[in-house]
């Protein structure tokens, strides 16, 4: 487990904005090294832009990484243990933000939002975790899903619901795996946030274009009366879950109740299971 952070070293997928930057920063301010990989170059400069700005840059490295290559996913983690030391923190948070009608979703659009969303992550646990094994130094793992995998569907969400309620599973399977070793494992579900997530088609590789409805559709609306929050929050409560080692982060109790109506048509579901059984038999 992290029992502090100075000193440590993390990885963070998706890590140059938004969200990731957020987590980077929060963990650099309270002394760690961070190994920002990012896909855009362009947000990268802004990061190490960052850091030198609010004097962490020393702490600061800059990967552009494609989680879905995962030969460059092994290289990347090389490269930040070569420059920094034994990796304890790994923060699988990049993702895209693809949003259309799901009953007309091309195999481009599910490859795609399923290679990076849900695959990009399992390449950073296939990479990432030995490498936390073989330290023997304890360490943490971070997952971000969604809040809005736990809520009742939504227009134009299929695929990345789809992604996000995945990884939810996979983080509380992981953490039971792990219990005895050490390594902890924490999954974020964060609501609206700043960040560039509607930017995220610009990173679509081409091949996976053709004739898809979901490209050109921004992902950066939230309900009327729902606060944007500024991403440096997420990181700092990601950090303090890290510490705690808390499985569920939460950035939002504003979608309480929505949450609580999914779980109730389910629970619901379940209690009637007994009769509509019985009365088949009858």
């Amino acid at each position: 487990m992290i029992e502090r952070i100075e000193n440590t070293v993390a990885f963070i997928t998706g890590g140059a904005s938004g969200i990731g930057l957020g987590i980077a920063a929060a963990l650099a301010h309270r002394g760690a090294s961070v190994a920002v990989a990012d896909i855009r170059a362009d947000h990268l400069a802004q990061a190490r832009d960052q850091a030198v700005r609010d004097g962490w840059e020393d702490r600061f490295l800059g990967l552009e990484l494609d989680i879905a290559d995962r030969r460059a996913f092994a290289e990347a983690l090389e490269a930040a243990e070569a420059r920094f030391g034994p990796l304890r923190i790994l923060v699988n948070n990049a993702g895209v933000g693809i949003a259309g009608p799901v009953a007309e979703a091309t195999f481009g659009d599910w490859d795609w939002g399923l290679s990076v969303n849900l695959g990009g992550v399992v390449n950073g646990l296939v990479c990432g975790l030995p490498l936390l094994r073989r330290h023997g130094l304890g360490g943490h793992i971070v997952i971000t899903s969604s809040l809005g995998a736990l809520m009742p569907p939504r227009p134009t969400r299929g695929i990345y619901a789809t992604a996000k309620a995945g990884l939810i599973a996979l983080a509380e399977h992981l953490r039971l795996d792990l219990q005895h070793s050490g390594i902890g494992v924490s999954v974020l579900l964060p609501g609206p946030t700043l960040s560039k997530i509607h930017e995220s088609e610009q990173t679509r590789p081409a091949e996976l274009r053709a004739g898809s409805r979901f490209v050109g559709n921004a992902t950066d609306k939230a309900p009327a009366g729902i606060t944007w929050q500024d991403p440096g929050i997420a990181g700092q409560m990601t950090v303090e879950a890290i510490l705690a080692d808390r499985l569920y982060i939460v950035t939002h109790g504003e979608y309480l109740d929505a949450v609580k109506a999914r779980n109730a048509a389910i629970e619901e579901a379940v209690r009637q299971a007994t009769d509509i059984r019985e009365g088949m038999r009858g």
